[in-house]
């Protein structure tokens, strides 16, 4: 394949408008030349930042996969439910495809999309961007280099950030695991991948526990209304308020300079336009009375095929955004998160070591750096037409990441009962 290659965006919104945007990272190996989106109005943003011509602008995937290929790739960023139907058409008539996660909720669904992959030539990578940061790659040399012995346990959490859980799982598109995926899954499948590639094992069997704690009806303070800009009595105490969240907060609010938030309530975000969405959209409801149903707290453990164990706490209830980690090994331990970018290495009786991965990389931005790497590593794989290497996630990678989060939300339903791993892959070989 010659550079640059030909991507079209599959839905425009917050990870298909990431990854458009690799283009301006890379413009001589990729060009964004076709776009489909339910919204005309993110499809007119897409046709102006990359100039793609007015006949391969689409209101929807469907439309899009009707006409003949359009480009060299298809990033299919669509909703979760929805990714394997895109795909699968994509595939067939000849895209290499870059497929957010999840693949889909459904074992069958994951099935039937491995099943086409085998039978097309199109290469499929899943968005698993942590493989691809430096934080990662430098803890999964730290523990093949033997520094800390066999790692025995692995302490990790995912700290979502009360902010983020409100925006997007409790009033957000992800709120509701029968539209979309199980929050273990959508949020922490990155996690499940992560932390099996980290330490090269299989699960063996998988147990969880947790629940909706706080984002219901039977927790609303006194006073709270439908609404937040609607009178609400409680607003001022509430740090979940959409007014703070949206508009006057210093770390997302768009009075202070966020866009992330605010651009997904309106295409070109202002003050004015924020508080037009909050007053008539999904952004703008108390977090007690929405019709979510994901988890705002989920304790996972994983026993590995050798004895060893993984246990995995996501939790709403923190003030940031960032995940850490911790490995306990037979002659040390690792200790590291990707809020300071710290890893500290710890063998037994000698000095602490700590590396600062400010100093290796050059951009952390978009998942520490991970969103501009999978593209890179797949515009690299195109164009050298190499197979995929030990950190490409593709389709056979990524469904181990899928069959642990899912079975972790079915032990969680059972009450925390022991899920053996083997009953589900026999589902999807």
């Amino acid at each position: 394949m010659k550079a640059p290659v030909t991507f079209a965006i599959a839905g425009f919104g917050d990870r298909g408008s990431t990854y458009a945007s690799m283009q301006n990272l890379f413009p001589d190996k990729m060009k964004v030349v076709a776009v489909a989106d339910l919204n005309p109005a993110k499809v007119e943003k897409a046709k102006k930042l990359y100039d793609i011509p007015e006949e391969n602008c689409f209101s929807s995937a469907e439309e899009m996969l009707a006409q003949p290929r359009l480009a060299d790739v298809m990033v299919v960023s669509t909703m979760d439910r929805q990714h394997v139907g895109h795909a699968i058409p994509a595939l067939e008539k000849g895209y290499h495809i870059l497929l957010e996660k999840p693949i889909s909720p459904e074992l069958s669904q994951c099935k039937k999309i491995l099943d086409a992959a085998r039978t097309c030539p199109g290469k499929v990578i899943v968005c698993h961007v942590l493989r691809y940061t430096v934080f990662y790659n430098t803890l999964k040399d730290l523990i093949q280099s033997g520094r800390i012995g066999d790692v025995v346990t692995i302490c990790a959490n995912e700290n979502v950030g009360y902010w983020h859980q409100a925006h997007s799982f409790v009033r957000g598109n992800w709120r509701n695991s029968q539209e979309t995926s199980p929050m273990i899954l959508q949020k922490s499948c990155h996690d499940m991948d992560i932390l099996t590639w980290l330490v090269g094992k299989r699960c063996k069997s998988v147990s969880s526990i947790g629940g909706t704690h706080l984002f219901k009806a039977s927790m609303a303070p006194a006073g709270a209304a439908l609404r937040c800009l609607d009178g609400c009595q409680a607003k001022e105490s509430c740090p979940f308020d959409a007014e703070k969240i949206y508009v006057t907060s210093e770390k997302t609010g768009c009075e202070k300079g966020s866009s992330w938030l605010a651009g997904v309530l309106s295409i070109d975000p202002t003050t004015e336009s924020t508080y037009q969405a909050l007053r008539t959209g999904p952004y703008g409801r108390c977090v007690y009375h929405c019709d979510n149903d994901v988890v705002d707290h989920q304790q996972t453990n994983l026993l590995m095929e050798d004895g060893t164990t993984i246990s995995f706490t996501m939790c709403a209830f923190t003030e940031d955004c960032y995940r850490y980690f911790k490995a306990m090994g037979t002659k040390g331990e690792i200790e590291a998160d990707m809020k300071s970018n710290l890893i500290h290495i710890r063998e037994f009786g000698k000095p602490e070591e700590v590396i600062d991965v400010g100093t290796l990389a050059s951009d952390l931005k978009g998942h520490g750096g991970g969103d501009s790497g999978i593209v890179g590593d797949f515009l690299d794989l195109l164009l050298s037409g190499a197979q995929p290497n030990e950190r490409t996630t593709t389709l056979e990678h990524s469904i181990e990441s899928h069959l642990i989060a899912l079975a972790a939300e079915e032990s969680r339903l059972r009450g925390g009962k022991s899920i053996d791993l083997d009953q589900l892959r026999s589902q999807v070989e």
